[in-house]
């Protein structure tokens, strides 16, 4: 019996910096990532994967502002941006895996458009928290703001001011069933793109979207637990996560436990922006029933399977 092992990539992985947003450089980043994957097959295991799309939906909404303000075209609703990216990063990762699973494991990719039920009321609605799109200086972030006095900044870890748009928590993949069924069929399936298409219960009980970006980590926790996925994968810019960051006493954490990620946490040891939410979700998973969280970066995800690097957390 394989194991299911759903595996997280950041948008940051696909548009490294502000010099590789073009499809080319995304779709050079996605290929060398459908690699990785196509190396951790050949272990035992079933594997779904989701994205980020921080940087990407920045850049889908900023264009349709543009656009209606020079051509008066209309505005796209931040839902849609979602979905357009799941749909355009979608396609890169689905055919870049497509091509090299054909070649080494007889296997196909699948893109599934999800959407992930959030509350309307979530407090994130009144509070922004999410950063998206590209980043800014301190003055280009004041300008922009003077230019759009409804938008909200945060400076983010250091690298520079970006957007924040709202962040709800997400309840329930409404997909999450027939993602089981194409990974039960052999299919390697990319879902839940940058978090999942944001939507709500109306009042007659059916769904519609909501203007919000959700956390493609705490999503993708979500999609493992109602998947009943075995590990949960996470990428980021380090092999490991450290405790005392950027100080002497740095500590970089190799297999380490639930009640010790929980008082690290609680020691404030991750940033809110940045490693917080990772964290987050992966005590959620573990907890939901998961055996086994791993937070590497991309390009060591075979190794960290394997158990030979990362940072890896299990219940005790």
């Amino acid at each position: 019996m394989k194991e299911l092992v759903v595996v997280a990539i950041g948008g940051n992985s696909i548009i490294k910096d502000n010099n590789s947003q073009s499809i080319e450089a995304q779709e050079k980043a996605v290929q060398e990532v459908a690699l990785h994957i196509c190396d951790m097959l050949e272990g035992n295991y079933n594997i779904v994967l989701t994205h980020g799309n921080g940087p990407q939906v920045g850049l889908d909404l900023r264009r349709a502002e543009i656009a209606h303000r020079e051509e008066g075209l209309p505005l796209t609703p931040l839902a849609n941006c979602v979905a357009d990216t799941q749909g355009g990063i979608g396609y890169l990762v689905q055919q870049a895996l497509t091509n090299a699973l054909m070649q080494r494991h007889q296997r196909q990719a699948v893109t599934m458009i999800t959407q992930v039920e959030v509350d309307q009321h979530d407090p994130n609605f009144d509070a922004p928290t999410k950063p998206i799109g590209a980043f800014f200086t301190e003055a280009q972030a004041n300008q922009l703001k003077q230019n759009n006095p409804e938008w909200h900044f945060v400076e983010d870890s250091g690298r520079g001011y970006r957007r924040v748009v709202a962040s709800p928590e997400p309840k329930h993949v409404i997909e999450s069933q027939a993602i089981r069924t194409l990974v039960d069929n052999q299919y390697v399936v990319v879902a839940a793109g940058g978090g999942g298409i944001p939507v709500i219960k109306n009042s007659h009980g059916q769904y519609q979207s909501i203007d919000a970006v959700i956390d493609k980590d705490l999503s993708t926790a979500l999609l493992a637990e109602e998947l009943k996925a075995e590990i949960l994968v996470i990428t980021t810019g380090v092999e490991k996560v450290c405790i005392h960051f950027g100080k002497p006493q740095q500590q970089a954490l190799g297999e380490t436990s639930v009640s010790d990620m929980q008082r690290y946490m609680e020691e404030g040891h991750f940033p809110a922006g940045s490693m917080l939410p990772k964290i987050e979700a992966s005590l959620s998973f573990i907890k939901q029933g998961g055996k086994r969280v791993i937070i590497t970066t991309p390009e060591k995800l075979p190794d960290a399977l394997r158990g030979e690097t990362g940072t890896h957390i299990v219940q005790g």
